[in-house]
C-alpha cells in the first residue's frame, strides 16, 4: 500500500483571513495549536488534519505523508534525486522532515512516535 496523505499545511498572509476561509470551504473547527514560538492554528477530521500558519517568504500547499520508517524513506528521497533536511521532533507527537522532489515541489515526511523528545534550548525543558 502506498503513502497516505496525513496532514496538510497552507501559509497565509493573514492567518485569521485565512482560518475564515478554510473553515468556510473546509467546514474545520480550525483552533490555536499553542505552539510556542508560532502562531500555528490546526484542525482533525479523524486521523487526517492540517493547520494554517503565517507566511515568511513562502506560499503553496505543504503534503505531509506518513511513513513508518522516516530515516528509510529520507535516504530514498535522496537516492531519488530529491532533497531532504534532517528529520525533526515534534514534542511527544513525531518526526517531520522537509524535502523536495526531484522536480523541486516541496513536501515532507511524518513518522508518529510519542517518544520524540523536546528539542534542546526549547521552553518547557
Amino acid at each position: 500500500m502506498g503513502k497516505r496523505v496525513v496532514h496538510v499545511e497552507f501559509p497565509a498572509q493573514d492567518i485569521e483571513r485565512g482560518k475564515k476561509f478554510w473553515e468556510g470551504v473546509g467546514g474545520w473547527g480550525i483552533n490555536d495549536a499553542g505552539m510556542q514560538g508560532m502562531q500555528y492554528l490546526m484542525w482533525q477530521e479523524g486521523d487526517q488534519g492540517g493547520g494554517i500558519y503565517s507566511m515568511e517568504g513562502e506560499s503553496g500547499t505543504r503534503l505531509y505523508l506518513g511513513t513508518d520508517d522516516i530515516d528509510g524513506d529520507l535516504a530514498k528521497v535522496k537516492e531519488l534525486g530529491g532533497e531532504a533536511d534532517d528529520k525533526q521532533p515534534i514534542p511527544h507527537v513525531g518526526w517531520f522532515a522537509r524535502c523536495k522532489d526531484s522536480e523541486g515541489n516541496d513536501f515532507s515526511l511524518f513518522q508518529s512516535d510519542e517518544s520524540a523528545p523536546m528539542p534542546e534550548g526549547m521552553p518547557g525543558q
